[in-house]
């Protein structure tokens, strides 16, 4: 990839985070502070009006600078190593170059990859797992995904997906111990972790214990208040979600495990989570340090904008 052309050292940086419902671009300073954001609507049925949303938010943002900054760019799915786009949330980008296709559009390079990678590499620069030479980033809420960071930057590998932990296969022992249906999944799969132990999941594991109801907030609330039937849910809920940390340890081996989404601002949750690891882990093996995101909702477009930095020969330097 060459270097973008008329950029100077102290060069701005874009973060793009595409979401089902929103984009955001966000424009950060050499020292990645940011300086201003906005969001559009995400043109989820038209390419063509999904590439131009990008072009737009790209040629305003060169306005507001005055330069032609680098560009990063995190959304939901598989981005495969032939940058080709899987995205149940955004179905028009599936099976699209979204980076040759938008590179042709604005006249420069980007740089793309997978939403919850990119909040992996926002916490390891500056964020809760900064200086640490291997990082786990987990994402627990509308679904369950990760990335892995070693020394600063993404673990590059064949098929783009190193970290992934929502499609492995939940414990047949812990179906087992809980009486669990094996569930279907959105991937396609069948038995995925992740219809378990993110938010729709965890809902769903309360009312298959007998709540009226799937709502997590109301379970969060009669967890507090001691309700028997939230308090069954809790238990199955921290073996089954410690139990898919436990592989996250004996396959990586991290420093630290940064938790982000929804479900990580349960303290319930974050406060167990260690001790369910550990409970997965055989005599001598512990969890690493389990810590909450420090950038939280800001990860996507900061670790967005890190990437086109790094990608496209910007320098960045952690102090």
């Amino acid at each position: 990839m060459s270097h973008p052309k008329n950029i100077p050292p102290s060069a701005v940086h874009y973060g793009i985070d595409i979401g089902g419902t929103k984009i955001e671009i966000g424009i950060f300073n050499a020292e990645l502070a940011m300086i201003d954001s906005w969001r559009v609507a995400t043109p989820t049925t038209n390419y063509d009006e999904f590439l131009a949303a990008l072009c737009e938010l790209i040629f305003t943002a060169d306005n507001k600078t005055g330069q032609q900054g680098s560009i990063g760019i995190g959304m939901p799915g598989i981005i495969d190593n032939k940058n080709q786009v899987k995205s149940a949330n955004v179905p028009c980008a599936t099976g699209k170059s979204i980076t040759a296709d938008l590179q042709k559009l604005i006249g420069r390079d980007i740089a793309i990859a997978n939403d919850c990678r990119l909040f992996t590499l926002s916490e390891s620069y500056g964020g809760a797992g900064d200086k640490q030479s291997v990082v786990y980033g987990a994402i627990i809420g509308t679904g369950a995904g990760g990335g892995l960071c070693l020394n600063g930057k993404l673990l590059q590998t064949v098929n783009n997906i190193a970290g992934e932990y929502g499609h492995v296969a939940v414990s047949g022992l812990l179906l087992e111990r809980y009486n669990l249906p094996v569930r279907g999944c959105g991937c396609g799969l069948t038995g995925c972790i992740e219809s378990y132990i993110a938010g729709p999941g965890l809902g769903w594991l309360y009312q298959h214990f007998g709540a009226n109801n799937d709502s997590t907030t109301d379970f969060v609330d009669q967890l507090k208040a001691n309700d028997a039937i939230a308090e069954k849910t809790f238990h199955c809920y921290m073996d089954l979600l410690g139990s898919a940390f436990a592989s996250l340890v004996m396959s990586y081996d991290p420093n630290v495990i940064i938790v982000g989404g929804g479900l990580s601002k349960i303290d319930e949750i974050l406060d167990a989570l260690p001790d369910a690891t550990n409970k997965h882990l055989f005599t001598g093996i512990r969890a690493p340090a389990i810590k909450r995101a420090t950038f939280g909702d800001s990860s996507g477009v900061r670790g967005a904008a890190i990437l086109g930095s790094q990608e496209l020969g910007n320098q960045y330097v952690v102090n």
